[in-house]
């Protein structure tokens, strides 16, 4: 039986600024912020079968008041060594989702991968794309290790990682986003990223303006509501602030 643990950073506010502010309930108020802010969870998981701890995505990259990585401490708070995590599985590289891949070492002054055992899988066009828009979406300067270490994997279309983890190119929020599925015979989990990210966008017919191609995105997340529903998928939603993962 695999265990789902949700590594919510909080919730935030974004705008066409692409600044992510967070955002505090029964303190701040949707009406205070910027016209066409949207309000949105920040929340990697992490995945433990009987194989591997898999994390997919890795947040924003914030540190807390000690200084200590958020990504790592909420590992910490769940009694998860960091360097216990085997695989880290990118969806995309768009800075919400990658700010944790790497980090700066406070001591040294040198930037190093946050999971320094783990092998990470990014789809190799993705990686083309974001180093060429580097810019208000993609960090270059979090991700840019990816392409110089020997412990990263580049996907391309669609495969399979040790016999369990499927990966499935979908663009539809960006060009090269992909989506996992793990089926590790007891249970089904699925990781749909920015593609699926909340649950009110897999009940209705939602096309977002943000997404790169967002008539797409509606469409895939139709299919994945079908399909989940046929094999009793578990859902994770990295973007809801109401309900982490669940079944439909």
């Amino acid at each position: 039986m695999a265990r789902i643990i949700p590594l919510s950073e909080g919730s935030f506010t974004v705008d066409a600024t692409k600044k992510f502010i967070p955002f505090k309930e029964g303190t701040d108020t949707m009406q205070a912020r910027s016209v066409g802010s949207l309000l949105v969870e920040i929340q990697p998981f992490l995945v433990i079968t009987d194989q591997d701890y898999i994390l997919f995505d890795t947040g924003l990259g914030f540190r807390n008041p000690d200084g200590v990585l958020q990504i790592h401490q909420h590992l910490i708070d769940n009694g998860i060594n960091p360097m216990e995590v085997t695989k880290v599985l990118m969806s995309h590289l768009h800075k919400d989702h990658s700010g944790g891949v790497s980090a700066i070492d406070p001591v040294t002054g040198e930037r190093a991968l946050s999971f320094p055992h783990a092998t990470y899988y990014v789809n190799n066009e993705e990686m083309a794309y974001a180093m060429e828009h580097a810019g208000k979406s993609y960090h270059a300067e979090d991700i840019i290790l990816l392409q110089e270490r020997d412990n990263v994997i580049f996907t391309t279309g669609n495969g399979t990682i040790d016999g369990y983890i499927h990966y499935e190119l979908t663009g539809g929020h960006c060009p090269y986003h992909q989506v996992f599925l793990v089926d590790d015979g007891d249970d089904k989990i699925f990781f749909g990223g920015d593609v699926a990210p909340q649950i009110s966008q897999m009940k209705s017919r939602f096309v977002a303006k943000y997404d790169y191609d967002g008539k797409r995105s509606m469409e895939l997340r139709q299919e994945f509501l079908e399909r989940g529903k046929k094999e009793n998928w578990t859902f994770l939603y990295y973007h809801d602030t109401k309900e982490p993962f669940g079944k439909f």
